[in-house]
């Protein structure tokens, strides 16, 4: 299964089935784009890096209010329908499941906008470095300043090179420039541990010398950090599934959100508003969607609302349950 925490940074890639194109046309990376953007905005998750090659994308993403794995499938259903109805075509897109690496940021930070900034070069789409800032669909122009993306964090990546833009750009050109005989990166694709440290003879090596690490397929990061995510994913399991072993379903949830609140049940699913109502709902989709795991768009049918109003509401329950120390049991 997938991890995920808010904040956490995950390179995102996915390819089109049996290697072919999803993008064929101008008009394809442009509806992409505005589709991606739009999403990212909404969902406030911020973009360090991303590339568009014709049979396949990457993506530096950082959670923000939503899970990635709902930030994805949003893009990825929305486009796959855009492209098969412009194109005339039906069936699968995408290739299996998109690949989601949660990486350690500090540490991988910068490799990770290198690597992904440098696809269109390795693909041959460009065919030079100088090249590459004017390919209209790579996060690497923007960062140079060849034109504006507001979804793209570009001036978060810069501060890591300095104080005054045209310095920090020429420095992050630099730092960019000097990967590109590095070529694939297999390190940077998924295997965590494992593979950063050069697969089975390297975690061998470390152990004969008193150093046991953790390593993970889903996770890029040392041995500490891997082993500080699985734990904590751990913890959010172990909540889910007590709770459902106690009998903690939605309609339970709602009869605790209503001693709570003071907002009967059937108030709380009606289609008026005030602000008690708003009070609850926000409670009850906070708990949700964090405590029994429930998916989004479909307690947005059950409050009759949009996925982004649950969005929304799911951030101001947090605050609300943190700020009043309402307690689930």
């Amino acid at each position: 299964s997938r991890i995920d925490t808010t904040g956490a940074l995950h390179h995102v890639i996915c390819r089109g089935i049996d290697r072919r194109k999803i993008f064929k046309d101008k008009e394809d990376y442009s509806l992409f784009l505005k589709r991606l953007g739009e999403l990212l905005k909404e969902t406030k998750t911020a973009c360090f890096a991303w590339a568009l090659i014709p049979n396949h994308f990457h993506l530096l993403l950082q959670t923000g209010n939503i899970p990635i794995s709902s930030v994805m499938k949003r893009l990825l259903t929305g486009y796959a329908v855009n492209f098969n109805r412009r194109h005339r075509r039906c069936g699968h897109l995408f290739q299996n499941r998109y690949k989601s690496i949660l990486c350690q940021k500090d540490s991988y930070l910068l490799e990770l906008v290198r690597y992904i900034h440098l696809n269109p070069l390795r693909a041959k789409l460009v065919a030079e470095y100088r090249g590459l800032a004017g390919y209209p669909y790579c996060g690497h122009g923007v960062i140079m300043g060849r034109r504006q993306i507001e979804w793209q964090d570009a001036e978060y990546i810069l501060s890591f090179f300095g104080n005054k833009p045209a310095e920090a750009r020429s420095e992050y050109s630099r730092f960019v420039s000097s990967g590109i005989g590095q070529g694939k990166r297999p390190e940077l694709t998924g295997g965590g541990l494992l593979r950063s440290n050069g697969g089975w003879s390297g975690i061998r090596a470390l152990r004969e010398a008193g150093n046991y690490q953790k390593g993970d397929e889903r996770i890029l990061g040392d041995g500490n950090f891997v082993q500080d995510v699985l734990e904590q994913a751990e913890e959010r399991f172990k909540e889910k599934y007590r709770l459902k072993a106690r009998g903690y379903n939605l309609e339970k949830l709602i009869k605790r959100v209503a001693e709570i609140t003071q907002v009967t049940p059937d108030a709380l699913l009606d289609s008026l508003r005030d602000a008690e109502r708003t009070k609850a709902r926000s409670i009850l989709s906070y708990w949700a969607t964090e405590k029994l795991g429930m998916p989004q768009a479909e307690l947005a049918q059950i409050l009759q609302r949009t996925q982004s109003a649950i969005t929304y509401a799911v951030r101001r329950g947090k605050t609300i349950v943190e700020d009043n120390s309402y307690l689930l049991e």
